[in-house]
């Protein structure tokens, strides 16, 4: 490919809006093009070992592989491993099972070579400091996870667990205007751009995963002054993904459980008057919408992590009344397993996100990346895919405006860059716009793990409208449609932060909300809105995913770490 014009700016001629258009149409074809190349040598490549570990590695022969060594890697597992991967090697966000998938799949030589060598691509540490025996006694003990439960671990889950140390309070607060937890308040206002930027490995990369500890008695979420916080539900299996149908009840993917649960009405309490289970069975189930737009929906469409399922629905149904057919198989396996859907207004589009299969994995050579870190857009009926939007790392939450029409998505951006590396972000999604995942982040900044990749999309990366704290882990987002919040929240974003586990000192475990100023447009900046979930020790014990305005005008989030969902309404006082 012709490398970009590298002549300066100021000795260009002036751009006609049909120049741009050509360019547009250029790097749309280009951007095809690299999908497509990505495509074809994925096809015609061979099996691919795991994370490239040398072949001669599945000849190794764990010499540590007897019952003293497994439960001496239980200990070593729970000591280095589990605050990342999880007490039952279950996983979390992008963070991979080591009970399930290609861990297990592969020899025990190829991961113990992995976990002596790690990977800057993948936010993986190199564990070489240990001593090589502890080093097969990990792999052994993994080993025996085969097909453990997949529960994501809650406060419920540990009770064996000792009090978890808490976070590092006592460190510097970070350049501004960058944050952490301990900044946060209800009404704090943030805002970040790209001239803010660190040079990438400015900090170490760090690994500070969570525990989640059981909620203390009284403790709530804190909201700003005039709103009141109450338990609306809890006693759900991973809640994620919330969505209010047009007749007023409210569906909720507990993806853990792999069902869909309905909420139907209120008490004076503040919590539903009815649940019942719409689906089950599903294979950790998270977006949701009902189809067509509008107040006579006919169906209820879910995105599970390899498809897209569609259930006859009509207003009022609590249990689904057939089968449901599945219309798309997405691709899935490793990494990011989250599947959002919207439709647009018009019901001619079903626009479905699928996150990366890793880190920054580089597609022209990894075909585990075939068709992901996209977009996609398909006609209502699964026919006719394409691309809407890609270089998009993890675009975990969709969300229409609904005075625009206007499609906009949540991201999880890279990690292992240091702390304040790389933000994540809200945007509007441009059709055809590349977002420059793995080679390129936020417009011209380079991946050094990529250096000197792709220079010819330098200048066709489009920058995102608002930039939130890095590793902040940002999940989903919803525009405010009720009338009970005050008149200036009218049309604004509320998105929710699930919370770092590769911050030196916490970021997110909160819901954001992003002033639209009656524009239907942001100013790059955000404010804190619902905090409190990491006590002042740093323990955790809340962690926000979905968000949606419910029928009386308060605001629904779930939360998967208590695994519960809060209400949020205003009372003026």
């Amino acid at each position: 490919m012709k490398p970009a014009d590298r002549t300066d700016a100021l000795s260009r001629p002036a751009r006609t809006d049909a120049h741009c258009e050509v360019r547009g149409r250029r790097i749309r074809l280009l951007v095809l093009f690299l999908g497509l190349s990505a495509l074809a040598s994925a096809s015609t490549a061979g099996p691919m070992t795991f994370h490239r570990a040398p072949p001669e590695t599945d000849g190794m022969v764990n010499p540590y592989a007897d019952p003293p060594s497994v439960l001496a890697g239980k200990g070593l597992y729970s000591e280095n491993c589990a605050a990342c991967h999880g007490r039952n090697a279950e996983g979390s966000g992008n963070i991979p099972a080591l009970a399930h998938g290609a861990v297990q799949a592969a020899s025990d030589g190829a991961v113990f070579w992995f976990i002596t060598k790690g990977s800057r691509t993948n936010a993986m540490p190199s564990w070489a400091r240990l001593p090589e025996k502890q080093r097969w006694q990990i792999v052994a003990y993994v080993k025996t996870l085969k097909d453990a439960p997949q529960a994501i671990h809650t406060a419920a889950a540990l009770p064996d667990w000792p009090a978890a140390p808490g976070d590092r309070l006592d460190g510097n607060a970070p350049p501004a205007p960058f944050s952490d937890f301990r900044y946060q308040a209800p009404g704090r206002h943030h805002r970040i751009t790209v001239e803010d930027l660190p040079s990438p490995f400015a900090t170490a990369a760090a690994s500070n995963a969570a525990r989640i500890v059981p909620r203390p008695a009284g403790v709530l979420p804190l909201a700003p002054s005039g709103f009141k916080v109450n338990l609306y539900a809890e006693g759900l299996d991973t809640p994620r993904v919330i969505r209010r149908a047009p007749n007023g009840d409210i569906f909720v993917a507990e993806s853990g459980a792999g069902r869909i649960r309905v909420y139907r009405g209120i008490t004076a309490a503040g919590t539903p008057a009815r649940t019942d289970i719409f689906a089950d069975k599903l294979n950790r189930p998270y977006g949701i919408d009902f189809y067509p737009p509008g107040p006579d929906p006919q169906w209820l469409y879910v995105a599970d992590t390899d498809a897209v399922r569609r259930f006859a629905y009509r207003n009022g149904d609590l249990v689904s009344t057939g089968k449901p057919v599945r219309l798309i198989d997405l691709p899935h396996g490793g990494g990011h397993w989250t599947r959002d859907l919207r439709f647009s207004p018009d019901g001619k589009s079903l626009f479905v996100a699928i996150g990366s299969a890793s880190n920054v994995d580089d597609p022209d050579d990894n075909p585990d990346e075939r068709d992901r870190a996209r977009i996609m857009e398909f006609n209502p009926d699964g026919s006719n895919p394409r691309v809407y939007a890609s270089g998009i790392r993890n675009p975990s939450g969709l969300a229409i405006d609904p005075q625009s029409g206007r499609l906009w998505c949540t991201v999880n951006e890279r990690d292992g860059l240091g702390d304040n590396l790389v933000p994540d972000y809200v945007t509007t999604v441009r059709e055809g716009g590349f977002y420059g995942w793995p080679w390129w982040y936020l417009g011209a900044h380079q991946d050094p793990r990529h250096a000197g990749k792709h220079p010819e999309l330098k200048e066709a990366v489009t920058v995102p409208d608002v930039l939130i704290q890095p590793h902040n882990a940002s999940l989903q987002i919803a525009f405010y449609e009720g009338g009970q919040f005050p008149e200036q929240y009218r049309g604004d974003i509320f998105a929710t932060e699930h919370g770092s586990w590769n911050r030196s000192i916490r970021t997110g475990y909160e819901v954001i909300r992003i002033p639209l100023h009656g524009t239907g447009k942001p100013d790059g900046g955000y404010e804190d809105f619902v905090t409190g979930f990491v006590l002042p020790d740093g323990r955790v014990w809340g962690r926000p995913v979905g968000v949606t305005t419910a029928s009386d005008g308060a605001l629904l989030i779930t939360d998967d770490g208590s695994n519960a969902i809060w209400r949020v309404a205003y009372t003026g006082n």
